[in-house]
């Protein structure tokens, strides 16, 4: 395998960015045990580096895109035991999206087995789609849920456009490849005024700088990690307004 640069979703450039890790992995940890959902941290990650003109961090190289295609699509579900908590926190944050703007119709990328759209369908809303590449986390959804999944990458064209008032994407940015392609097509795929909800890590947060390399949030299976400044630059470059962005609190069992 030949891994490839990336370049900076912000500024678009392949150089003038400073290491901040060299890589700890061999290629052999390019599996699918490694590239399931909310692991266990073990440390494993690309060689990481921050751009000089807008500090945007990225994992460059990175795996090309049709294997990283191939290790989710092949990925396991393991994380079950925490759906409950996770609905009521994305429920939570579903909740003010809707009060920033009332929303019916919701598309969750990455949807896992669409434990979001039981949520949503609980909150009233009337249309409801989710994306998920993991072909055991469809397989894993409620019976009633899965006849609203697709077993695909997000991408343009994928649904009309206009179809969403609400997009979201939970604790999954940081594993996309091409983030200004998906929020292009979130542009298209939403309807006039409609609201894309991101929630992912803090590249800035007291406990990643503190821990440094040894964060959860560094791992290989995160291609970019951004800041509030960062994400709010790079929405603006593909024509959104951030509207509200703050920390974010959890539920987990003890």
């Amino acid at each position: 395998m030949e891994l490839l640069p990336t370049p900076c979703a912000i500024c678009g450039a392949f150089d003038a960015a400073d290491e901040l890790y060299p890589a700890n992995f061999q290629l052999d940890d390019l599996n699918t045990r490694i590239f399931s959902a909310r692991r266990l941290p073990d440390g494993i990650h690309y060689r990481l580096v921050r751009c000089r003109e807008c500090g945007l961090v990225r994992s460059d190289p990175v795996a090309p895109p049709e294997q990283l295609a191939e290790l989710y699509r092949t990925s396991t579900f393991d994380y079950g035991g925490e759906v409950a908590n996770l609905k009521t926190t994305y429920g939570a944050y579903i909740g003010r999206a809707c009060r920033i703007n009332p929303c019916k119709s919701m598309l969750d990328i990455r949807c896992g087995s669409g434990f979001v759209l039981e949520q949503a369908l609980s909150q009233g809303f009337t249309e409801v789609a989710g994306v998920e590449p993991s072909e055991a986390a469809v397989a894993a959804a409620r019976d009633d849920i899965r006849r609203y999944l697709k077993t695909d990458v997000f991408r343009s064209g994928l649904f009309p456009s206009g179809s969403f008032d609400l997009i979201t994407l939970f604790q999954v940015f940081d594993h996309i490849d091409k983030p200004r392609e998906v929020l292009e097509a979130c542009r298209e795929t939403l309807k006039p005024g409609g609201l894309i909800l991101l929630f992912n890590h803090n590249q800035t947060s007291l406990s990643a700088r503190v821990l440094g390399e040894k964060s959860p949030i560094v791992d290989i299976e995160h291609t970019y990690l951004y800041s509030p400044a960062t994400l709010s630059k790079l929405l603006a470059n593909c024509g959104f307004e951030t509207v509200k962005a703050g920390a974010a609190w959890n539920k987990y069992s003890l």
